[in-house]
């Protein structure tokens, strides 16, 4: 199949899942300052994306668009570096011009996805998961929070939590930057004339996102601790 045995085909898959991804990682952003300024607003939003039928698809959706950006990512690093066999490590004109994001993309990708994980432990495994447990006839043996809110603040009155969140926030940056254009040129939005407004509407894009996360996490430790 074109989408697995070519390079191409790969990229595609790599773009499509990661324009997939800025959607949700938007809506997460949004999601999360409506806590600051309205806590039983976030709160009725948690509630309507708890354990019903259209939250548990798209969990499973995101959860599958995830797996399958990164396998192909990895796929796609492994051919690039046995493509260039023992010249990976040479340093060329061309190399020297590509951006510092697009030679790290799968490093950073790694932190994004760890950052990820930790991020789904200390959430989605404490609200979402003991409801659909419930909801399918079983009983969780996790104590579920009680509110969206009051998750919030369980996990960010812990000191290590806003730097930790930063250096994710900080990854999620520089791979939206390069991954935001990269995946409208791979899929052919993005020629001579448009790649330097896709570029620039990529580092103001990730940048507000940035801002919007940070904010609403130094927020919350800054209420936690006073």
């Amino acid at each position: 199949m074109w989408l697995t045995t070519s390079s191409v085909g790969r990229k595609v898959v790599m773009s499509v899942t990661g324009l997939f991804l800025v959607l949700f990682v938007t809506f997460h952003a949004l999601m999360n300052v409506v806590a600051v300024f309205s806590p039983s607003g976030y709160d009725a939003v948690c509630e309507f994306l708890g354990a019903n039928w259209y939250a548990v698809l798209g969990s499973a959706v995101i959860a599958l668009a995830i797996a399958i950006h990164f396998i192909y990512a990895a796929w796609l690093t492994l051919q690039n570096r046995k493509a260039r066999g023992n010249d990976r490590y040479a340093v060329s004109k061309s190399w020297k011009e590509v951006d510092w994001q697009s030679k790290n993309m799968f490093a950073i990708g790694l932190i994004v996805v760890c950052f990820l994980i930790l991020h789904l432990v200390q959430f989605w495994a404490k609200m979402q998961l003991p409801e659909l447990i419930n909801n399918m006839g079983g009983e969780s043996c996790i104590e579920p929070y009680t509110s969206g809110h009051y998750a919030l603040y369980e996990v960010f009155k812990h000191v290590w939590v806003l730097p930790v969140y930063l250096i994710g926030f900080a990854a999620l940056w520089f791979h939206l930057t390069h991954g935001f254009w990269s995946a409208f040129q791979t899929l052919g939005a993005a020629g001579d004339k448009w790649i330097g407004r896709w570029k620039t509407c990529a580092m103001w894009w990730a940048t507000i996102l940035f801002i919007l996360f940070a904010f609403t996490a130094i927020y919350l430790t800054w209420d936690c601790a006073f």
